[in-house]
């Protein structure tokens, strides 16, 4: 099993508050560990709260002692970065006021993934024939596609279509998905919605299914965001659960 990620600042924003982790090998008691962070735009301290948020959960899981399971773990770590950020905006209003930060945390363990999960950050498995979206977006327009209210397709246009429901830095006592879910021979792919605003599911598995290595994959996936037009900060994970060869 091999992960590897890359962060583009895209063709619009002037900074990257994107924030990305990759560590194939154990992290603590965790196996392995892989983390996207998507700092809220709009906000003076996003890339300070993706960086933030990261570290924060590092160092809970380095530290951790205790014998939860894994995704217990993970959550808690999740539930322990909000707090540390919530608490630096706190102590630096002026500059780090109201930042935030959605947060995708994995961990793969005996062919079953380990998620948990805040905000509209992605994670999907795929292989050369499918993709499918395991996590569920935390955001207004997603909220009115699973009440009826809209289709997927008028999601992508809608006005408030980054409007998040949930993050870290906004709510001490903020819910946390925890998934678990099993899989065998595929990719996982995580992405920031830089990727996703630009790309539909179908081309994302579509540059999976080139006859290339999983950088270049990656590369191309980033490559074809910018292409269509780069709206927001650009961050991708490719990691490659297929038996060796």
């Amino acid at each position: 099993m091999k992960g590897f990620g890359k962060s583009d600042i895209g063709r619009i924003r002037s900074i990257n508050e994107d924030s990305f982790y990759v560590s194939d090998k154990p992290v603590g008691k965790l196996p392995n560990l892989y983390i996207i962070a998507d700092g809220m735009g709009g906000y003076k301290g996003g890339e300070v709260a993706s960086s933030s948020a990261i570290k924060y959960f590092c160092e809970f899981a380095e530290g951790y002692v205790g014998e939860d399971e894994t995704l217990d773990i993970i959550i808690e770590g999740v539930k322990y970065a909000n707090s540390c950020i919530i608490n630096d905006a706190m102590r630096d209003e002026d500059r780090l006021g109201g930042m935030g930060t959605t947060f995708t945390a994995l961990v793969i363990e005996n062919n079953r993934l380990y998620i948990a999960h805040v905000g509209d950050s992605r994670l999907y498995v795929a292989d050369e024939n499918f993709i499918r979206q395991v996590t569920s977006d935390h955001s207004f327009v997603m909220e009115l596609v699973r009440a009826g209210r809209i289709s997927p397709e008028q999601a992508r246009n809608h006005p408030k279509k980054n409007y998040l429901t949930r993050a870290l830095g906004v709510d001490r006592e903020m819910l946390v998905d925890g998934i678990i879910y099993s899989i065998e021979n595929r990719y996982v792919i995580m992405c920031s919605d830089g990727l996703t605003n630009m790309l539909t599911d179908s081309e994302i598995g579509d540059c999976l299914s080139l006859d290339a290595d999983n950088v270049t994959k990656v590369e191309r996936l980033i490559d074809e965001a910018n292409r269509k037009g780069g709206s927001d900060n650009i961050t991708v994970i490719l990691i490659d659960n297929r038996e060796d060869e």
